[in-house]
Parts: structure tokens; sequence; C-alpha cells
């Protein structure tokens, strides 16, 4: 049988993705329907005023996307995702007015439950001039458009360790490195994990992190693409749930085995200096596939210092931030882990990386962590 394909007039438009707005101010939920409507690219399904109402609104109107506040009376933002998350999975895109650290904290657990990306209100909960925020909210809501929140499962954390910040050590380099007691405060590293995530990769970076050995032998540097104040929160909560310290890092810091250094938002992070005697550089140069920090800058420092004792890992994400990068870490004699598809928000960033670069491993997220264990000690 003969196939044929109809010319591009004849075949028919898709309807935009349908959206539920859900906020307890009615002037934001007007504000945030009018940007959708007049964007042309998404229909505003309904409106909801709580998260007892967003659930009612799920069911009744099913719309394909959800843009969610964090703050409600009655039922709140959260507590509102997990529902939907566990009950009817859509992407959900959170609207958050953090301004704090708990609120921070808010927006990261709600990346762990499942929800796609987040939109900072630029002036608190009702911000009159959210318009500012738009490219990025409908960014953001293209992504979630896109997104595999089927194949993503919530993370169960309900309650955090309490577990204090790392201390920074000395910045006198030795192996090891000493303070002047003579007591041991860590050792350089001469190898290197170099981490790079996006959309849906606090929430991946919430089980990998952990999941990794506390004697891991190398060090770990990850780039998220987060706003500034988010990332320090960020690196608390993996620091809180994890072997390893995490810390968000620090210009001229020593870059130790057996730690996890978390880019700051804003500033694209690299290293300087020699394998065995490295720090951490930052600066804030123009973004780099529009996001600062971006991976690559990292991944050619790491490539130009360690070679083959470097691994590159490429999570979630969207766009092809780390795909340069990591095929430099190849080339140089390091290894390569990606995430699948199916365990990915946002497969675009791995995809990317395994066009531009290639692997020597595509992995389901759980699985990610044995295999840099594995590639560090250089297995097969």
């Amino acid at each position: 049988m003969s196939s044929s394909v109809a010319p591009t007039g004849d075949q028919p438009t898709m309807p935009p993705p349908s959206v539920l707005v859900v906020d307890d101010s009615a002037f934001m939920r007007r504000l945030i329907s009018q940007i959708l409507e007049s964007s042309g690219e998404f229909r505003v399904a309904g409106t909801a005023r709580n998260g007892l109402d967003a659930l009612q609104k799920v069911h009744t109107l099913d719309p394909e996307l959800v843009t969610m506040d964090v703050d409600m009376p009655e039922l709140d933002g959260l507590q509102a995702l997990g529902y939907i998350m566990s009950e009817t999975p859509r992407p959900v895109v959170m609207l958050s007015a953090a301004t704090t650290h708990s609120g921070h904290d808010a927006t990261l657990r709600a990346l762990e439950l499942g929800a796609v990306d987040f939109v900072r209100k630029p002036s608190g909960p009702i911000s009159l001039d959210l318009a500012k925020v738009t490219n990025r909210l409908l960014s953001a809501l293209r992504a979630a458009a896109q997104a595999n929140v089927r194949g993503v499962r919530m993370l169960a954390v309900t309650r955090l360790p309490v577990r204090g910040t790392p201390a920074k050590p000395s910045l006198q380099m030795r192996v090891p490195l000493l303070v002047p007691g003579g007591v041991p405060t860590g050792i350089a590293a001469t190898r290197v994990v170099a981490i790079a995530s996006s959309t849906g990769g606090p929430r991946a970076l919430a089980e990998l992190v952990p999941s990794l050995p506390r004697s891991l032998g190398a060090a770990v540097l990850v780039v998220q693409h987060m706003p500034a104040g988010f990332t320090k929160s960020l690196a608390q909560r993996l620091h809180a749930m994890s072997k390893l310290p995490v810390s968000e890092a620090e210009a001229g810091e020593p870059v130790l085995e057996d730690r996890v250094y978390l880019a700051p938002g804003g500033l694209h992070m690299a290293l300087e200096g020699t394998s065995g005697a490295t720090t951490i550089a930052l600066d804030d140069s123009a973004p780099i596939w529009g996001v600062r920090p971006s991976a690559d800058p990292l991944f050619r420092s790491v490539a130009e210092r360690f070679g083959q004792d470097a691994v590159a890992v490429v999570l979630t994400g969207m766009g092809r931030d780390g795909a340069d990068g990591t095929r430099a870490i190849r080339e140089a004699g390091g290894r390569a882990v990606l995430q699948d598809r199916s365990t990915s928000t946002i497969f675009g960033m791995p995809n990317a990386a395994l066009q531009i670069a290639g692997a020597d491993r595509v992995a389901a997220l759980g699985e990610i962590a044995p295999a840099i264990v594995a590639m560090l000690a250089r297995d097969p």
C-alpha cells in the first residue's frame, strides 16, 4: 500500500494547550490569564482560588497544564501538587513569591514532588509587575508542555534531617589539607565528577546526590540552571539528604574529594590550577545558551585539568548546555553517563549530549550513581 503526506495546508491545526490558573488572588488569576491568552500559545481552561478548588477543576476541566501558586489558604500549592501528581499527573509550573529561605525551600520541595519548573513573582504574592516575567512564564509552560511527568516519580522526602552547613576548609593547598593544629580537613581532588542539569534537575539531583557513597574518592561539581538564592537553598537541602557534604561554591576555595560544590545562581563556575591543586573560579560573564551558570565552561575546565580522571553527567533539561563540554571531557579521555529518556522530565540536554558527544552509558536516574562509581574506578 502506498502512502502520501498531505500538503501542509491540509493538516489540522492543533489547539493550544489548555491551562488551569491557580492563585488565591483574583487579581493575579486575571493577570496570569491575560498573559497566557494574549500569547496565542495557550488557552486558559479555567481558574481556581486555592488548592481544594484546583483539585476539583483538574478533574472537571482536565487541563493539560497547571500554573500553581505556592501560598494559598485551605489547601496550599504543595499539598494540591502532591494530590495532582499522585492521582492525575500532569505538568505543573509553580509561581513562587519566595524571598526567604523558607520560601525557597517550599519551592524546591514542589520540584521534588514533581513540578516541572517554577517562576518567581517579581514583587511578592500580588505582583502588579508580573509582565516582567512574561517570557520566563511562557518559556516554563513551553517546557512543561513537552515534559514527561508520568515517567518521573515523586520524591518522598517528608522531613529533612538536621545537619549543619559543611565547614569551609583552609585555602592552603596540601594533600591532605591541614589546619594549624595539624588535623586533616580534606584531600585535594585528583578525580572529578561534573554534573549538568536544568528543567527537572532539582528532583533528579535530590535522588542522585544522596545515592553517592561517602568515600566516593572524587569531587562533585554541579551546575543547575536556577536563580541566585535558590541555589543556596538547594545546596542546603541536598546537604541534609546526602552522605557527602554539599555547599554552594565560593570563589577561590579548594576542590576537595568527597565534597559536592553547587554553582551559585547567576554565576558561571570553572576550575583554576592543576589536578591536585585546584580551586573554584566564578564569573558573571555573558550567559551561554541563554543560561548562567552554564555547564560548558565547567566541563571544559574539568577536561583540561583532569582528563581521563573526569566523569561527565548530563541530567534532564531543555536545550543543549553541557553537550560541548561532555565532548571535551570524552576527547580528553574522561567518561560520560547521560540520563535516559524514560526518567528525564525533559530529554533535551541528555539527547543533545548524546548526539554531539556520544556517551559511555545512557542510564535511568536510579542507575547513574553506581555508573559514576564504576567509571571513577575505570571499570569496563
